[in-house]
C-alpha cells in the first residue's frame, strides 16, 4: 500500500479542512512546494495536492503551484479539484501531474472520465458523507450511492478510486474500515482511502485491510502529518512493515 501525504491548497497555503467544511480551516504552511519537498525527503512515494478553491468554483486558482509542486518533485504527483473538463485535465498532465482525480466530473459527466482515461492515468474521487456521495468541494449531495458508483467505473479503465469518508476527513478519528471494506469488496479497481488517519496504527489497519484478497492500493494522509502525530517516513515504514507480515 502506497503512502499518499495531501497537500490541500486554498488561497496559495497548504490547509486543512475539517470535515470538507471551508469554514473550519487550519492553516498549515504558506510554501506548499517546500512542504511537497520534504513529503519527498521522507520517502514518500507519491504526493497527493487538492485545489480547494478549484473544488469549489471549478476555476484552477492554484494550477501554477501545482505545476511548480510537480515540476519540484522526482515523485509522481495525483491531483484533483474542479477538474470537471477534458481541457482542465489536459492542462494539469501538460505541466508534469502523473495521475488526475475527476470528482464532480466523474458523477455529472462520466463519459468524460471514460474519455480521459483511455490516454491518461485517471482516478474517480468518491468523496462520501456516509454512503452518498457529495459533490462541488463536497458542498451538495448528488444522491449517488458509493458503491454504486464503483461499480459504475467497473470498465471505465480508470487506475484507481480515491475513497473519501467526509465525516471522518480531518478529524483524526480513523479511518471507515467497514466503508472501504464495501468498496473493495464491490469492485477491482485499486482503492486508495481517504480520511481519518490519526496514528500509525491506522495506517497498519489500512494496510491490514482485506476483503477477498484485494487490498488497498494506498491511503492519503494529511492532518496527522501536520499535527506530528507520526511522520511520512514513519508512516511509510508502517505501510511496508504491515505489508510484509
Amino acid at each position: 500500500m502506497d503512502l499518499y501525504p495531501a497537500i490541500d491548497l486554498l488561497d496559495g497555503r497548504c490547509v486543512r479542512l475539517y470535515q470538507g467544511d471551508y469554514g473550519r480551516s487550519t492553516v498549515y504552511g504558506s510554501d506548499p512546494v517546500a512542504q511537497a519537498l520534504a513529503f519527498q525527503a521522507e520517502g514518500a512515494p507519491w504526493v497527493h495536492v487538492v485545489d480547494l478553491d478549484a473544488a469549489r468554483t471549478g476555476e484552477p486558482r492554484n494550477r501554477d503551484l501545482v505545476a511548480a509542486i510537480a515540476d519540484a518533485l522526482d515523485v509522481p504527483v495525483q491531483t484533483g479539484g474542479g477538474v470537471r473538463s477534458v481541457e482542465a485535465a489536459e492542462a494539469l498532465f501538460a505541466v508534469g501531474v502523473s495521475r488526475v482525480v475527476l470528482g464532480t466530473a466523474a458523477l455529472e459527466d462520466p463519459d468524460l472520465v471514460r474519455r480521459l482515461a483511455e490516454s491518461n492515468p485517471v482516478a474517480v474521487g468518491l468523496d462520501a458523507r456516509g454512503t452518498e456521495v457529495a459533490v462541488r468541494g463536497w458542498l451538495e449531495g448528488s444522491g449517488a450511492d458509493v458503491v454504486d458508483l464503483a461499480v459504475a467505473f467497473g470498465d471505465a479503465g480508470v487506475d484507481a478510486l480515491v475513497v473519501t469518508e467526509i465525516g471522518r476527513d480531518g478529524t483524526l478519528a480513523g479511518p471507515d474500515l467497514e466503508g472501504l471494506s464495501r468498496v473493495l469488496a464491490a469492485s477491482s479497481i485499486p482503492v486508495i482511502a481517504s480520511g481519518g488517519i490519526g496514528t500509525l496504527d491506522d495506517v497498519r489497519s489500512l494496510a491490514a485491510l482485506s476483503v477477498e484478497g484485494r487490498a488497498l492500493a494506498g491511503a492519503i494522509t494529511g492532518r496527522a502529518v501536520y499535527e506530528g502525530a507520526f511522520t511520512v517516513a514513519e508512516a511509510v515504514a508502517a505501510t511496508r512493515d504491515e505489508t510484509a507480515t
